[in-house]
């Protein structure tokens, strides 16, 4: 009887797909993409587009390679060592020591605003690499900088204090970062292969080195500074592309241990059904971490000039745009990818191919109503609509 009401199912969403279609030839619009989001109605062929998915990553990548091979990382002076100035003043804002410095014949100053806490004094502290100016000059570029800064606060040129910034503690950031990144690797494929299989962990592994690579490459190829702050952002980003991952792969072991389990669809079939389940999911969760980033990214930075805020910032924004793209278009189609080639699910294809025409790829509507259907509810469960119209094997998605 179940499986009575499985056809019906399908039956009734095939004569709606017609209805619909008829409709569209009339003259009816559709609703818009975003209603059909909504409404779980949409039917997006990630799988049947992965070779679209990885040539772009792997164009960016490529590119990146190729910048790192020849310009290599534009690194802050904590990892290469530098000069540094400190001038005690309320009045002198980030953005009047940045343009001092500048004029002083410093190219890529770091301004920053130091606050005491107990007496509320405040500090700008400037810091700058002088590797690129000549020895003999060095000493007067030195001395520039710090008129420049005490004509800005209108203070006496001593009350500027001048500083040797090393490379120690940047180069100690870097190997704890590379440790701690280890550690991660280790922690997250033994935990994802407990928890789901080792064939996911090896995905969700992919993806977040991706998402590094990619990170990475935009920085050399755009030569932004690389500092602490930056490492420290990547780091952070990790954690946000795993669980955008962990979510979709959550989903595909439960498809899989229902639909997946009857063989009435492929593993790529049921993770494209459950891509396209939890894809509003992603879309909001991408969002609300990315848009207040973005937010006191130009704000903070650009608008107020706080050059820490675009430090972090820029790297978290960069980051979360890259864990949300490889969660969806890198992690589930490298599974479906690699799960393909298991004898059973080799054995499914063939035999689903065998029969020719299976009817239309499921939906997270038609899902559902399958779903109520063998649940025993009855045909009012299968009532549930689809408007997203159907994909016939072998064509692409229509949404």
């Amino acid at each position: 009887d179940a499986a009575d009401e499985l056809e019906e199912a399908f039956e009734e969403e095939l004569e709606f797909a017609a209805e619909e279609a008829d409709a569209v030839s009339a003259g009816a619009k559709r609703p818009n993409v975003f209603l059909r989001l909504y409404h779980g109605q949409t039917s997006f062929d990630f799988i049947g587009n992965r070779r679209w998915w990885f040539g772009v990553s792997a164009v960016i990548i490529l590119i990146g390679i190729v910048s790192l091979s020849t310009q290599g990382l534009n690194e802050g002076i904590d990892f290469k060592g530098g000069r540094s100035w400190l001038v005690s003043s309320q009045t002198l804002t980030v953005a009047q020591a940045t343009t001092a410095a500048k004029s002083a014949g410093v190219a890529s100053p770091t301004v920053v605003q130091l606050t005491n806490q107990l007496n509320g004094q405040k500090q700008i502290q400037v810091t700058a690499d002088l590797t690129n100016v000549p020895a003999d000059q060095q000493q007067a570029s030195l001395y520039k900088v710090q008129a420049a800064l005490a004509d800005a606060a209108h203070v006496p040129r001593d009350s500027v204090s001048l500083n040797q910034v090393g490379s120690t503690w940047g180069s100690n950031v870097t190997k704890k970062a590379i440790q701690a990144l280890i550690i991660f690797f280790v922690l997250v494929t033994a935990y994802i292969s407990l928890r789901f299989e080792f064939k996911m962990a090896v995905a969700a592994i992919v993806a977040v080195i991706h998402d590094i690579l990619v990170v990475v490459g935009i920085y050399s190829i755009f030569q932004f500074q690389v500092t602490p702050d930056t490492v420290v952002a990547v780091l952070t980003v990790l954690g946000y592309s795993l669980y955008d991952t962990v979510v979709v792969f959550d989903r595909i072991r439960d498809n899989a241990q229902g639909l997946g389990a009857s063989g009435r669809i492929t593993y790529s079939e049921m993770v494209n059904l459950s891509m396209n389940q939890t894809l509003a999911r992603s879309i909001n969760t991408s969002l609300v971490a990315i848009v207040p980033v973005l937010s006191v990214l130009v704000v903070g930075s650009f608008i107020l000039g706080a050059t820490t805020l675009q430090s972090f910032g820029l790297a978290l924004v960069i980051g979360l745009t890259s864990g949300a793209y490889s969660s969806i278009f890198i992690a589930s189609p490298l599974l479906a990818w690699m799960k393909e080639r298991e004898p059973r699910y080799v054995t499914i294809r063939q035999r689903l191919e065998a029969r020719g025409d299976r009817g239309p790829t499921l939906t997270p509507a038609m899902a559902a109503a399958m779903a109520g259907a063998s649940g025993g509810s009855g045909r009012g469960s299968s009532k549930v609509r689809s408007g997203s119209g159907v994909i016939r094997p072998g064509q692409g998605a229509k949404q």
